[in-house]
């Protein structure tokens, strides 16, 4: 059996309403307009059903002609509300004009991209997806980047708990506190920059030891922490073989000194900005 069918068939999640989710994801972030259409088909030959893009990335109209001729039923597509179309009616805007870019009458997954707690709008923002997801227009809804006191907020003023928090989550930022809370809730997570951007996180003596071990590369030692640990992961990349060595990832096993070693990396680092400031 390949690792292709087995991600399809076994490496899944089930969400908090019932809906099944691949582990396993594509991710698009900081992936140009003109090598979007590409990448998302070399990903879909590779085995990848997850696709995950946002508006504020502007390529969503090439996932949208990469995924055309692909059978509906078997992809997972995820975007993001932007922070500048927050709001009741806003949000309501920005998902139909998501939806037009990507050339589809449903989605599988809307996440508010940020809380923005300066604009202060995400709990409307959040009553726009529920009337999304109780309308059939969208299978889930989520957030991302979202602190336990947004999510607690949102919960309280409409009832719904998000089903996925997709926050920056790597070796170097593990965020046990809010996987925790997470988990406490029923609320899957998600982690975007998974790799940190690679590069130095990548060369770490750690990880290239634990790789040398297990005869895999570092980028596939943390890809598999990550399952491990139950995170839904999305890495990126435009490059054929990377794409491809990042899905071959579920025919080996991280035993229990190769977990205690790679927590010892956390640092509490963030690549990204901070959820409680950034708007």
């Amino acid at each position: 059996m390949t690792a292709g069918i087995m991600v399809r068939m076994t490496n899944t999640i089930t969400l908090n309403n019932g809906v099944t989710m691949p582990q396993l994801g594509f991710g698009v972030f900081q992936v140009s307009t003109e090598d979007t259409e590409a990448a998302v088909r070399e990903a879909l030959r590779t085995g990848y059903r997850s696709i995950d893009t946002a508006a504020i990335y502007g390529n969503e109209e090439p996932v949208g002609r990469a995924i055309q001729d692909h059978p509906r039923d078997e992809l997972f597509i995820t975007t993001k509300l932007w922070n500048s179309d927050q709001g009741y009616d806003e949000a309501l805007r920005a998902f139909d004009a998501s939806l037009a870019r990507l050339g589809l009458d449903r989605l599988d997954l809307y996440l508010i991209h940020w809380p923005a707690p300066a604009r202060d709008r995400y709990v409307d923002s959040w009553r726009a997806l529920g009337k999304l997801l109780a309308d059939g227009r969208v299978r889930a809804i989520g957030v991302s980047n979202f602190q336990p006191a947004h999510v607690e907020r949102v919960v309280d003023a409409t009832g719904t708990v998000p089903a996925v928090n997709q926050v920056e989550l790597h070796p170097r930022l593990q965020q046990a506190e809010l996987r925790a809370f997470h988990a406490e809730h029923g609320i899957a997570t998600e982690a975007w920059s998974p790799l940190a951007q690679g590069g130095d996180l990548l060369r770490d003596d750690v990880l290239t030891a634990v790789a040398a071990k297990h005869g895999r590369t570092p980028a596939q030692v943390v890809l598999r922490w990550h399952l491990q640990l139950g995170n839904v992961v999305i890495p990126k990349s435009v490059t054929p073989s990377r794409i491809a060595e990042n899905f071959a990832v579920f025919d080996f096993e991280l035993d229990q000194s190769d977990l205690d070693r790679i927590a010892s990396l956390d640092r509490g680092e963030r690549i990204g900005p901070d959820p409680d400031r950034f708007n």
